[in-house]
């Protein structure tokens, strides 16, 4: 079973960004996904923005 997590993308640099949860923040990979702000929430399973 997969686990897709929603999150908060709190900063963007290139193809990688920072993101937050609960006070939680994690360094996930953007490639997977266009157009990513700042504010949106994404889900990330395994480390990548998947939508």
């Amino acid at each position: 079973m997969c686990l897709a997590i929603p999150m908060k993308v709190i900063k963007v640099k290139g193809s990688q960004g920072i993101v937050e949860l609960s006070g939680v923040e994690r360094e996930v990979n953007l490639q997977l996904v266009e157009d990513v702000s700042v504010g949106d929430y994404i889900l990330i399973h395994a480390g990548f923005a998947i939508q």
